[in-house]
């Protein structure tokens, strides 16, 4: 399997009013609300300091940021998921296709379709301008971004979670599953039946001094070297240069039933001023305003921030010397850390021996805690291979199609590569355009198998 990255965009290629409809730029993941492309882009940030070229580099993309913050009092230059939208919305706005936001379907409408059949025929949109009744002679499609922030379901599906609040989510605050419930308000099926119910990825929670709280996804520094990942007892508990879901997965089978679903991530001073260690950067910006927030704990020696953090002093320093006497020659022999061509395409490719392996042993030490958090969900509304919604007798609902994070997924809850949501909701997406056109290339199809529940 192979993850594609959208070439970027400069922003101004889109009209203001498009511009406007665009969702910024997470901050928790860009630099200044800067977006940071993985590959060449990132390790060209993270050798800034030890690189001409990659200083070069890195100093022209912060300049036109700059530039573009003070002209535009936003960021220009779209990278990642902004780029991807920003392009696909422009292609829409191109042929004429009516963009609205902020404006929540409340019901779908029913009547006769083809062969007086009963049929999903428009939905009821409530707009800033009052309420729209929409018709659609072929279909409605629902790919509102599943149901992330819905508490209920969250306490109902997600393990280790028995208010339904103890997670976190990085998707936007409007996928309350709306989509979902419109579905099944027509007979659709909501399908449970997955090995995961929601893409995990480990993340930590940052304050801000104006009260509000940032959500960090941890995607790139549990790879790179000098780094362990510990549960309140001190010990290891993971490959932390495997993938988030992954890891996730393994913090919430791994941490007793009963305790806080947590886990801490410890490095040492050098770790912390060569690469990203969650929400603080490396030299030259400071850490000392994460420490001061309490975002960064710090310690002067293993003991002193582990009792800052609450996990055991004496479990702490036997993992971490253990963890440094393998790490010095490249190996660990406890979890196989560096030994796949992933985990060292997460390291540090000039770092040897292994790009993923390094000793934590210069002090002052710094940790954060990481909480069990999530891109998006994988239940959904069952769907046949044309992505039309299934009743719960398995049969397709006329039309009613549903895409993305709204439609089960296809891995069946597994998480095989990065991309996993947007890539089938692309995919589906299309095909249930192409259906509702008319094609007929798509009715033949056999459904993959998709593992646990297909």
């Amino acid at each position: 399997m192979r993850s594609v990255g959208p070439k970027p965009i400069n922003a101004r290629r889109l009209s203001e009013q498009l511009r406007r409809k665009l969702r910024p730029q997470l901050y928790e993941t860009s630099f200044l609300g800067m977006g940071i492309m993985a590959g060449p882009d990132l390790q060209a940030f993270l050798h800034a300091t030890t690189s001409p070229r990659s200083f070069m580099h890195a100093a022209w993309r912060v300049a036109f940021h700059v530039f573009d913050l003070v002209l535009n009092r936003r960021g220009m230059q779209l990278v990642n998921g902004p780029a991807l939208v920003a392009r696909l919305m422009k292609s829409a706005d191109d042929r004429g296709v009516a963009l609205w936001v902020d404006s929540p379907v409340t019901r779908l409408l029913i009547g006769d379709g083809p062969d007086n059949a009963t049929a999903v025929t428009g939905a009821v949109v409530s707009t800033p301008e009052g309420e729209v009744r929409v018709r659609a002679r072929r279909g409605v499609l629902l790919a509102a971004g599943g149901f992330p922030h819905d508490v209920d379901r969250r306490r109902e599906l997600f393990p280790r979670t028995p208010t339904g609040r103890e997670h976190w989510t990085l998707a936007p605050e409007g996928t309350t599953g709306d989509g979902v419930r419109l579905g099944e308000s027509v007979g659709g099926r909501f399908d449970t039946n997955l090995a995961s119910p929601a893409a995990w990825c480990p993340v930590s929670l940052v304050p801000y001094r104006n009260g509000r709280v940032g959500t960090y996804p941890h995607i790139v520094d549990r790879g790179k070297p000098g780094l362990v990942a510990v549960l309140s007892n001190g010990k290891r508990f993971v490959n932390e240069a495997d993938g988030y879901h992954q890891y996730t997965t393994a913090m919430i089978d791994t941490v007793p039933e009963g305790e806080e679903v947590a886990s801490w991530l410890v490095c040492d001073h050098a770790f912390q001023r060569r690469y990203p260690f969650g929400m603080p950067k490396p030299f030259p910006v400071p850490v000392r305003p994460y420490v001061r927030s309490g975002y960064l704990k710090r310690g002067a020696t293993i003991e002193e921030l582990a009792r800052a953090c609450g996990i055991d002093p004496v479990g702490l320093r036997q993992t971490i010397e253990e963890f440094n006497s393998h790490a010095r020659v490249g190996e660990d022999p406890a979890f196989g850390r560096g030994r796949t061509a992933f985990n060292r395409g997460s390291g540090d490719p000039e770092h040897r021996p292994n790009p993923s392996l390094a000793p934590i042993e210069s002090g002052p030490f710094y940790a954060i805690k990481v909480l069990p958090g999530s891109f998006g969900t994988f239940a959904g509304l069952r769907t046949d291979p044309q992505s039309r919604v299934l009743n719960g007798s398995g049969e397709p609902i006329r039309g009613r199609y549903a895409a993305g994070s709204d439609q089960a997924n296809v891995m069946g809850g597994h998480y095989p590569a990065g991309g996993i949501n947007i890539g089938p909701a692309m995919t589906f997406g299309y095909i249930a355009g192409r259906h509702v056109a008319g094609a007929t290339e798509y009715e033949n199809v056999v459904p993959v198998a998709r593992g646990d529940g297909m």
